[in-house]
């Protein structure tokens, strides 16, 4: 005896429902990981951003002390025009 065709749509629909459910729970599998892989990304910058931020500052502070006041020529140029805007520091061509 053949299904009718009440049989024949009640199968479908239950083949429907199975793989919309099947989708969803990918979906949410999947979302989750995402949220969870966010977070941990987040946590893992926030860790090391106060230890790149103290290198940083560190080898910023740790810079020669005696071309920042001026007494010997700096390395990096932003640094040489600002000790040679300093007024402070004696001009080597100024006129006697």
């Amino acid at each position: 005896m053949p299904p009718s065709a009440r049989e024949l749509r009640a199968q479908a629909v239950q083949r429907l429902q199975t793989g919309l459910f099947g989708i969803a729970a990918i979906l949410l599998v999947v979302g989750l990981a995402n949220i969870i892989n966010d977070r941990a990304r987040m946590a893992e910058e926030a860790g090391q951003t106060p230890a790149a931020q103290a290198s940083a500052s560190a080898s910023a502070t740790n810079s020669d002390p005696l071309a920042d006041i001026g007494v010997v020529p700096s390395a990096v140029p932003s640094e040489a025009s600002s000790t040679a805007a300093n007024p402070a520091t004696p001009a080597v061509n100024a006129p006697r």
